[in-house]
């Protein structure tokens, strides 16, 4: 734990920005004042924004260090997360929820052994004494494969295992509701048409065979656990309507307006991608997440794939789409901390965990210049 004071910050507070200075103490916030003076034995932001350190719930990037190019496991599970925590605690995340996927149809005894090495490095002491940001687990189980409750049910009780989601990537439906672009998603496979058609034939079986025998036992596994539960590329009414009867309270992804309006009027929380933001539109051709942040349906923000773009998010919402930045901000710090029981991070305010990222617009491009995890400095 770190005591310092840090002056002549632009920081942003759950409704508003102030010129000013904050306080940490054994790595807590215990003060916070406006004014443009620098207290004694501080770090000087000189006007930079200070934004609470970001919580990003659903992260693939671990699993491009884990296996770089397909077939290609890393020989070091430790080196791989370390190279990932940096990139991480650099985009200005202070708390990760690394989203591994239990169950791949192609090879689940590969999967198997990703995700052992995952938890047992994440959760090897040594390991968390050193990473940068606080790593917790998400397992995105799918509910179609086999072998996904063979892999999720030992797992289920770990305590670094915080959040499961629910996913059914079926070809024809949700996500992939369009075949075409399943089929580019999938195009280094270099299927013929009768192997495409095969493929998706086989997978509609394996959905039909497994999913609702697995989606009742692995909401009840996460029920027995007080596991947090989310739900994946809802499509349609009866995609929330069947979250809603399961008690879930997050929808990932939603593919369509009516999906993510009707989500929300379910009482149920939306997420966004952010890449989908920074882009500008979705690279599977679903509904736009500006759209949705312009009717006021979005709730959270998930870096995905690329972790640097939930900052270039939450500033392109706040300049493009008048949203203010504060609320913009909240997508990817109270807001996700709400969803997932962490009451004590998530805003700049006295009482809190003082993780903070210190940010300059440089030509309109967000730049992390330093981030803080319990008053320490980690990048």
């Amino acid at each position: 734990m770190s005591n310092l004071a840090v002056g002549n910050a632009a920081l942003v507070l759950h409704d508003e920005i102030i010129k000013g200075s904050l306080d940490v103490r054994d790595g807590m916030i215990v003060g916070i004042d406006v004014g443009s003076g620098t207290p004694p034995a501080t770090v000087d932001f000189e006007g930079d924004y200070l934004l609470p350190g970001f919580i990003e719930v659903h992260t693939d990037n671990l699993e491009k260090h884990l296996q770089p190019r397909p077939g290609v496991m890393w020989p070091s599970s430790a080196a791989a997360v370390l190279a990932h925590d940096v990139q991480i605690a650099g985009a200005g995340i202070t708390t990760v929820f690394d989203a591994v996927a239990v169950g791949e149809y192609s090879a689940a005894s590969a999967r198997r052994q990703m995700i052992a090495s995952t938890v047992e490095t994440i959760g090897n002491p040594a390991v968390r004494a050193v990473l940068k940001a606080d790593h917790l687990l998400h397992l995105r189980c799918e509910l179609a494969d086999p072998a996904v409750l063979d892999i999720y049910e030992p797992l289920a009780d770990n305590p670094l295992v915080r959040l499961v989601s629910l996913m059914d990537h079926t070809p024809g439906q949700r996500q992939w509701a369009d075949l075409s672009k399943w089929r580019q998603f999938n195009r280094g496979k270099k299927w013929s048409d009768q192997e495409f058609e095969e493929t998706v034939e086989r997978r509609r079986a394996e959905q039909e065979k497994h999913v609702g025998l697995h989606r009742k036992a692995v909401v009840a596994l996460a029920r027995e656990h007080g596991t947090v539960l989310a739900s994946h590329d809802d499509t349609t009414p009866e995609h929330v309507e069947e979250a809603v009867a399961d008690g879930i309270a997050i929808s990932e992804f939603p593919t369509t307006l009516e999906a993510a309006g009707h989500a929300r009027a379910h009482g149920m929380k939306v997420v966004m991608g952010a890449p989908n933001i920074v882009r500008g539109g979705s690279h599977s051709g679903n509904v736009s997440a500006i759209e949705l942040a312009k009717r006021g349906l979005l709730d959270g923000l998930s870096s995905d794939y690329v972790p640097s773009s939930l900052m270039q998010a939450v500033f392109l919402l706040s300049r493009e789409e008048e949203i203010a930045l504060p609320e913009a901000v909240a997508t990817v710090s109270a807001s996700p901390a709400g969803m997932v029981g962490l009451a004590d991070r998530g805003s700049i305010e006295v009482g809190k965990r003082a993780d903070f990222s210190r940010v300059r617009l440089v030509d309109g491009v967000p730049v992390v210049l330093g981030v803080w995890r319990q008053g320490r400095r980690v990048a």
